[in-house]
């Protein structure tokens, strides 16, 4: 016996995305993944309803500060839905850590069976990498662009086992991506870095009404080490990309009252807000850089609004200071998917 959902795609008033796809489960073990064709699909609308799978959103901002001695990376929620997840450092190995924003996890709220969670799944998502993207190589030698390369296919093929089985129209706003990966390292004999990987859907039509979705190799952008000559300082990323808020380099500039109280009394704290001010933040020693973050963040954030910083140090690598709460677990899927248990991205033959 088989389950047939057909699912579509809809972008609700609210930040929420919504998909109803198309995917045959067999009851039989093992589980085999395989499309309905569109005659099976339109008779099971008939017959029964869809099931609704919901892809909840990492939104919020990511500060990034490339100091003396480490790279520190702070997070600060942006709680736009009641199931919005905090974007928070992954460790992918000792001196790199990767952070998703936008559709991070893709779950049914009826079965309440959970298809896919990017940001736990991430340290295993490496592709298989046929050829290094020409813009790595030009800035990087071929062991680390093909590792940064290897990165960006995997999530885009965890991302397109989700895609293909969405057939009903996706109406995001253009060249808005569906999800965006930041990942900030120390590579040997190289120094920090930041990239960006942005990962786009496209679709195109078969029939009316129905849709082949397909996710995009990414668009790679390094962020760090900037241009010659140009301000070495915070860098920031937002997720939803509409949302308008200040920078917290923009802050300083406009000498926001909160930034300008923590730094009227104590010195040290004047010191580092002018250096990154100046562009010279490789000059602030990590101590001194961790305390002003900390103590900004806390500032600039949404009250109730969760946050993380953590830090990949020269010398210890990865690092807490603010370490975000274990989820609380959801008792109806711990006990309907035990460890180790099939499902839609992770089938056993």
């Amino acid at each position: 016996m088989s389950h047939c959902f057909h699912f579509s795609l809809f972008r609700s008033r609210s930040r929420e995305l919504s998909f109803i796809a198309a995917a045959v489960l067999s009851a039989l073990s093992p589980v085999f993944i395989f499309l309905c064709s569109p005659n099976a699909v339109a008779q099971q609308r008939q017959d029964a309803p869809g099931d609704e799978i919901i892809a909840n959103l990492a939104a919020g901002r990511v500060i990034i500060a490339v100091v003396k001695d480490a790279i520190l990376i702070a997070t600060i929620e942006n709680p736009i839905e009641p199931q919005t997840r905090l974007p928070a450092p992954v460790e992918l190995n000792s001196r790199r850590v990767g952070i998703f924003l936008g559709a991070v996890e893709w779950i049914s709220p009826s079965s309440q069976v959970e298809f896919a969670r990017l940001d736990k799944d991430l340290p295993h998502l490496h592709g298989k990498v046929a050829s290094i993207a020409p813009h790595l190589q030009q800035v990087q030698p071929n062991a680390e662009a093909a590792d940064i390369d290897s990165i960006g296919h995997g999530v885009s093929e965890r991302l397109n086992e989700i895609a293909r089985n969405l057939h009903g129209r996706i109406d995001l706003p253009a060249n808005e991506p569906v999800a965006v990966l930041i990942l900030a390292d120390y590579m040997e004999d190289y120094g920090p870095e930041i990239w960006q990987l942005s990962f786009t859907l496209r679709q195109s039509m078969q029939r009316e009404d129905y849709f082949d979705t397909h996710v995009s190799l990414p668009q790679y952008v390094q962020l760090w080490p900037p241009e010659k000559g140009q301000p070495r300082t915070f860098v920031e990323f937002h997720y939803p990309p509409e949302d308008v808020v200040s920078s917290l380099i923009d802050l300083i500039r406009n000498k926001d009252a909160g930034i300008e109280k923590l730094c009227s009394s104590d010195a040290k704290m004047r010191n580092v807000r002018d250096r990154f001010l100046q562009g010279e933040s490789v000059k602030v020693l990590a101590v001194d850089a961790i305390q002003f973050l900390r103590a900004a963040i806390g500032i600039i954030a949404s009250p109730n609004s969760r946050q993380t910083i953590a830090t990949i140090s020269v010398e210890s690598g990865f690092q807490w200071i603010l370490q975000p709460a274990p989820e609380p677990k959801n008792p109806r899927l711990e006990k309907e998917r035990p460890e180790g248990a099939p499902s839609l991205l992770h089938p056993s033959f």
